[in-house]
């Protein structure tokens, strides 16, 4: 007997979660469901369940701002397809979403049939976007620089970089990741050269400009 489907639904508002769950359990192989309000609480969610099939992730979310909530999370849980479930739903977004790992993205305007088939989609190893949507090249050309500087980025390297990003000191980092402070600093000054900046505090600029992007576009 196949075992069921667990999916991660990480939104702050709850009557949308509802709505994701209503059509989640339409689906075949009643899924279990795992609810998260907030960044942590989506980050636990997949560290406690480490063979879920899909996490659902709102984009504007406490604790985390705009699109490297999808680094972070591409970083640390590297076979747990993630789809941006998000009102923000222009093209510029939508390629930002998938050049940065995403497994599709869904609108938040969407039907519930339309909500069922992508997930279905992407379950069965697809890509899924709105329908309509044509994807193009980067328009910004900065944008697309960064894009292409994140991408290489060890996981790793991410993941100290998402935590840049909220504000942990070299040896914060170090405890949540369970390495040495040296480690650390090895990272970030990887991490620097790699973005092309000189400091922690404009590799975070860097990070806050796809968000910034995202939310202007």
């Amino acid at each position: 007997m196949a075992s069921a489907l667990t999916i991660i639904i990480a939104d702050d508002h709850p009557l949308f979660r509802g709505a994701l769950k209503q059509a989640l359990t339409g689906m075949d192989g009643n899924p279990d469901i795992v609810e998260a309000g907030d960044f942590e609480a989506a980050r636990k969610a997949a560290e406690s369940n480490p063979n879920a099939d899909l996490l659902l992730l709102d984009l504007a979310m406490p604790g985390v701002s705009g699109l490297s909530g999808l680094i972070s999370l591409r970083a640390e849980f590297q076979s747990l397809p993630v789809v941006i479930v998000s009102a923000s739903d222009d093209p510029a977004t939508i390629r930002r979403a998938l050049d940065l790992g995403a497994s599709g993205f869904i609108s938040k305007s969407a039907s519930i049939e339309d909500i069922r088939e992508g997930i279905s989609l992407v379950l069965e190893g697809n890509i899924y976007t709105p329908g309509g949507y044509v994807r193009g090249p980067e328009q910004d050309s900065e944008v697309a620089d960064l894009i292409a500087r994140l991408r290489t980025l060890t996981p790793q390297q991410s993941r100290v970089l998402a935590m840049l990003a909220e504000g942990l000191l070299n040896k914060q980092i170090a405890y949540e990741l369970g390495v040495s402070e040296a480690t650390i600093k090895a990272h970030v000054s990887a991490i620097l050269l790699k973005l092309n900046v000189d400091s922690r505090t404009q590799a975070v600029i860097q990070l806050g400009k796809i968000g910034a992007a995202q939310a202007a576009a």
